[in-house]
C-alpha cells in the first residue's frame, strides 16, 4: 500500500513539476502603452491629423446655398454647440442645441447626413468637429461661426487689433522661427487597454475641458509662458513674421513622428489665421494627451491691419435668414 501511494507521488510530481517549470519560465506580456496603442489605432484608421484637416470647413453662403436647393438628400445636420440663452436669440433654420460635451452622443441623429458645428465665431466649433470626425461621422465647421452668418451675433468686429504691429514681441517679416527638436511622448493615463476605449475616453476628456484660449493681448505680453506653434506655412511667416520663440511644426501627423516636436512638458500655444485651424489642431493634439491652448480670434486678433487676404481676414458678417 505504502509503495503504491508512494509511485502515485511519483507520477504526480512527473505531472506537475514540468508544468510548472514551464509557466514559471513563460514571460509576462509587455504593459500596455496607451499612448503606442492608440497611436498605431488613429495611424491604421486614417485617423491621423492630415486625415482629419480635410475639407472640414465651409463658408456661410455655401451652408445657405445648400439649405435652400431642391435636394433635401444634401442638407446639412446642424448642431449649434452655443448656450440655450443666445440659441433662443436666433439660429440657422432646423438647427438643433446641442452642448459641446453631447456632440457625440447625439450625432446618431444626424441618420447619415454631414453634420454641421455652429458655434458663435467658428473657434469652438472646431473642438466638435474633431471629435465627430474621429468617430467617424462626416462633419463641417461654419467659418466664422453665427458671427459670419448674420450681423446679428457678430463678435468678431470688435476682436480684431493690430497690437502686434511694431511690438517687440512680434518678430516682424521674414520672422524668426526657432529650431526644432524631439522629445518624448505624453503619458496618457488609462485604466483601459483597447485602442477604442482610450479614444472614447480622451474624446471626452478633450470635449469636457472645451476650448482652452489665449488672448492676443497675453500671449503677446508672455510667448515664453508657452511652447508656441505657429501653423503656417513657411512662405507665410515670411511674408507676416511670427510670435517670438514660435517653432513652425507643420504637418504635425503622428505617423511620421512630427508630433515628437512638441514639447509635451510645457503649455502648448498653437495659432494660425482665424482660431478655427487652431481649434482642431488643438483638440487633436488634447486627445493626445497634450497640454494645449489656441489664440483666440489667432492673429487677427494680432496683426489685422496687416492682413489682406479676406479667406483668413475677417470682413463682414452676412445677411442670412435665421429664426428663432
Amino acid at each position: 500500500m505504502e509503495k503504491r501511494k508512494l509511485l502515485f507521488l511519483v507520477l504526480l510530481i512527473g505531472v506537475i513539476l514540468p508544468t510548472f517549470l514551464l509557466n514559471s519560465c513563460k514571460e509576462d506580456p509587455p504593459p500596455v502603452d496607451p499612448f503606442e496603442t492608440l497611436k498605431n489605432y488613429l495611424v491604421t484608421n486614417n485617423l491621423d491629423l492630415n486625415d482629419i484637416l480635410v475639407d472640414w470647413v465651409i463658408a456661410p453662403k455655401d451652408v445657405d446655398s445648400i439649405q435652400k436647393d431642391a435636394d433635401a438628400n444634401n442638407d446639412f445636420y446642424i448642431m449649434d454647440i452655443r448656450d440655450a440663452a443666445d440659441f433662443a436669440l436666433g439660429h440657422i433654420a432646423t438647427a438643433v442645441n446641442v452642448p459641446l460635451t453631447n456632440v457625440v452622443a447625439s450625432a446618431a441623429n444626424a441618420a447619415g447626413k454631414t453634420i454641421l458645428v455652429v458655434c458663435k465665431t467658428g473657434q469652438t466649433a472646431g473642438h466638435a468637429c474633431v471629435a465627430l470626425r474621429l468617430k467617424g461621422y462626416k462633419a463641417k465647421v461654419l467659418k466664422w461661426g453665427m458671427s459670419g452668418w448674420n450681423a446679428d451675433f457678430d463678435v468678431w468686429t470688435a476682436k480684431t487689433a493690430s497690437i502686434a504691429v511694431g511690438n517687440a514681441n512680434w518678430d516682424a517679416a521674414p520672422g524668426n522661427i526657432v529650431a526644432d527638436a524631439d522629445y518624448s511622448y505624453p503619458t496618457i493615463t488609462t485604466t483601459e487597454t483597447e485602442a477604442v476605449k482610450i479614444l472614447d475616453e480622451r474624446i471626452n476628456a478633450m470635449l469636457s475641458s472645451g476650448l482652452t484660449l489665449v488672448s492676443g493681448s497675453d500671449a503677446l505680453a508672455t510667448p515664453g509662458n508657452y511652447f508656441i506653434n505657429n501653423y503656417w506655412t513657411a512662405a507665410d511667416v515670411t511674408s507676416f513674421g511670427n510670435l517670438k520663440g514660435a517653432h513652425r511644426i507643420n504637418p504635425l501627423t503622428i505617423e511620421a513622428n512630427e508630433i515628437k516636436k512638441l514639447d509635451p512638458s510645457k503649455t502648448i500655444l498653437v495659432y494660425c489665421w482665424t482660431g478655427q485651424t487652431s481649434s482642431m489642431v488643438s483638440a487633436y493634439l488634447k486627445v493626445l494627451g497634450y497640454n494645449v491652448k489656441s489664440l483666440s480670434f489667432g492673429v487677427n486678433s494680432l496683426i489685422y491691419s496687416n492682413l489682406t487676404d479676406p479667406k483668413v481676414k475677417w470682413t463682414k458678417s452676412g445677411s442670412f435668414a435665421y429664426v428663432k
